[in-house]
């Protein structure tokens, strides 16, 4: 099968790939976003403790290139001395880097969110296939980077030629003023250049997180065709969902037999339909059906009644209506009240005949129970 091309992939990623792109570590990003908060971070930092850093940069300096003549003629305190003043450079810049270090770290979580995989620091042998890599390097992708490359050289080289056209004068000035001055001075020039980088870092950031964005999303974009795969992915089987439903009718069914043998009595149509109804008073608002079948079902509920001599009442109307109207588990429809009641007063009468000690003629079933008009299936087709 020929691979999909990208005209193909016309549909949005689904949250199912996006979850998955996540697992595998395959998130957005933007180095030019990482580069801005880094520089900025180390320019605020700048800002904050630029009196400190002045004041210790150089009293490190002066310790530095002034040492007595024993230490001259003496290695071991030359190195004691160098020891010391790595460790003083190291505070020093300390707060900086750890700064940086926390803005490179914290950036990947503004546009990819929190995300640990270890699939992305497994080994890949297709990130090392020469013609893969050909292919990337002339990918429009590629030529994108380029061009992003090359305005980002031209917007930072014109940042700092701004500056440093803005500060010639005082950069000339450095050379007729004392050391201290002069450090000062170019201090704040260095500054703010650093400043001017971190702002036009921003506006390229501005322009690039979008379009990693965009990049993101439309290098996971699908086809129609993986669209319909991972529905039927998530769904299932189509042949296992259709027997799972089969298993939970059957078991559905079996409970709803189990119910048979307690019900009050069981309505028929008299072939057709069988619905078997049940009522306890002071439990129940109204009778409720337990069990309803058509054909062969009809036929078990039948049996299985005159099996625990459960009634059985033929009033197909009734039958019909209920079946329809009511699913089991369901109290009988208002509308029917009235032809049930009927039913119901007929079961008490049988109950008390059972009872009897004899000499009581036994209660005629009701004939011809009514139900509202519309209700009847029957009549309506």
């Amino acid at each position: 099968m020929a691979e999909e091309s990208d005209l193909e992939r016309t549909e949005p990623a689904s949250s199912r790939r996006l979850e998955k792109a996540r697992e595998e570590g395959n998130v957005p990003q933007s180095r030019e976003l990482m580069a801005f908060m880094v520089l900025a971070a180390g320019a605020g930092a700048f800002w904050v403790l630029g009196g400190w850093l002045s004041q210790r940069s150089s009293g490190l300096l002066r310790h530095g290139l002034s040492f007595s003549r024993d230490a001259a003629f003496d290695t071991s305190l030359m190195t004691g001395l160098a020891v010391s003043l790595t460790t003083e450079a190291f505070l020093i810049a300390g707060p900086i880097f750890l700064l940086a270090m926390a803005a490179a770290m914290g950036t990947p979580f503004m546009i990819g969110g929190a995300v640990i995989s270890a699939k992305a620091f497994q080994l890949d042998f297709a990130r090392m296939d020469p013609a893969k890599g050909f292919a990337r390097m002339f990918s429009w992708q590629s030529v994108a980077e380029l061009v992003k490359a090359v305005l980002k050289a031209l917007l930072i080289g014109g940042v700092l030629y701004w500056v440093v056209i803005h500060e010639q004068d005082r950069l000339f000035a450095l050379l007729s003023q004392p050391v201290e001055t002069a450090l000062i001075s170019f201090a704040r020039v260095l500054l703010y250049s650093f400043l001017a980088i971190v702002v036009g870092l921003a506006v390229i950031a501005a322009i690039d997180v979008p379009f990693q964005l965009w990049q993101y999303h439309d290098r996971l974009k699908m086809t129609v065709e993986d669209l319909k795969r991972e529905v039927r992915e998530s769904e299932g089987d189509p042949h296992l969902r259709a027997r799972i439903r089969s298993q939970q009718r059957e078991l559905a069914r079996s409970r709803m037999m189990s119910e048979v043998p307690r019900a009050d009595v069981v309505v028929t149509n008299p072939t057709h339909f069988a619905v078997a109804l049940k009522y306890e008073s002071g439990k129940m608002g109204a009778p409720v059906i337990v069990a309803k079948g058509m054909n062969l079902i009809a036929q078990r509920i039948r049996d299985l009644a005159d099996e625990n001599h459960v009634p059985i009442l033929e009033a197909p109307p009734l039958a019909r209506a209920l079946h329809r109207y009511a699913d089991v588990g369901d109290q009988i429809p208002a509308a029917l009240y009235t032809a049930v009641a009927e039913v119901m007063a007929y079961v008490y009468q049988l109950n008390r005949f059972a009872m009897s000690a004899g000499g009581v003629l036994p209660p005629v079933a009701p004939a011809d129970i009514a139900v509202p008009a519309g209700m009847d299936p029957g009549t309506a087709e």
